[in-house]
């Protein structure tokens, strides 16, 4: 595989934000969009227009959109430790790792994951080699 072409099996290879945003939306919609990932821009008054505006100027949160775009609306298996650092854009997947079909999730699902990153939290802020845990 030449240098030139590492990044042609990501998905993310070759289009814009705009449509995977209008990609997401139309599978999934602004609400479920809104339960798992929790941005402002898919809870009030959202639309392709502002949720763009918000994600260009806000990179943490792009990359968030991007990364649910591979994990989930592709179903690519997730990111190994030395590709996991690196913005999902410039991620190199592995060449037998095929696009699959969308995740089918629902709000209870996203409950569930959100109790979950909770915990970890918890659980993490509360070890003692973390200085901000009580």
């Amino acid at each position: 595989m030449s240098s030139n072409n590492i990044y042609e099996n990501n998905p993310l290879h070759g289009i814009g934000l705009e449509q995977v945003l209008t990609e997401l939306v139309d599978h999934y919609g602004f609400e479920i969009l809104n339960a798992y990932l929790n941005l402002n821009c898919f809870n009030t008054n959202p639309s392709i227009k502002s949720s763009l505006k918000f994600l260009k100027k806000t990179e943490w949160a792009k990359d968030k959109i991007e990364g649910f775009y591979l994990y989930q609306f592709k179903s690519l298996p997730r990111a190994d430790e030395s590709q996991f650092l690196l913005p999902p854009r410039d991620r190199i997947v592995p060449p037998h790792h095929k696009p699959g079909e969308p995740a089918e999730l629902s709000f209870d699902d996203a409950e569930n994951l959100r109790q979950k990153i909770a915990k970890k939290t918890r659980e993490r802020s509360s070890t003692p080699d973390n200085p901000w845990g009580k």
